[in-house]
């Protein structure tokens, strides 16, 4: 089973080089968590939001490798590069917006939770991406496609 599966991502090399600069990204989000904030927390590897964005790396290895082993021409970089379009939109646009609507509500939640009056958790907050995490995302994607072409 193990040799299959490294069979199988050796040989799609658009899938390894995608995983790899989402796993890449990932750490980098990280490492930068545990030095601003002097701790781990294992949400930062799995979680939404911040700097850089996964979804950005991941969206663009995705579209750039296609583009360079399929040819820029084909049908399936036209996907992939949509695709890539769509998911930085909404990581900083619509998924940015709905965190700092759950901002506002966990305000009003904490100040009516000290009035006594209700004891709901928190709704998550760090769901999107500023313009810059989106940018920084896409521009570590595009290397690691590069790189690894």
């Amino acid at each position: 089973m193990k040799e299959a599966l490294t069979r199988f991502f050796m040989q799609n090399r658009i899938l390894s080089i995608t995983i790899v600069a989402w796993v890449f990204t990932q750490t980098v989000k990280v490492t930068l968590g545990v030095i601003r904030e002097k701790r781990f927390n294992f949400r930062w590897f799995i979680g939404t939001g911040g700097m850089p964005s996964s979804h950005a790396a991941g969206a663009t290895a995705l579209a750039l490798s296609s583009g360079l082993e399929l040819g820029f021409s084909s049908p399936l970089f036209a996907l992939a590069f949509v695709f890539a379009l769509v998911t930085m939109f909404d990581a900083q646009g619509v998924r940015r917006s709905a965190g700092k609507q759950a901002e506002i509500l966990n305000k009003f939640l904490e100040d009516i939770y000290w009035q006594g009056n209700i004891k709901e958790g928190k709704l998550k907050e760090l769901l999107g991406h500023t313009p810059i995490e989106v940018m920084a995302g896409s521009i570590i994607g595009s290397l690691i496609a590069l790189a690894m072409q």
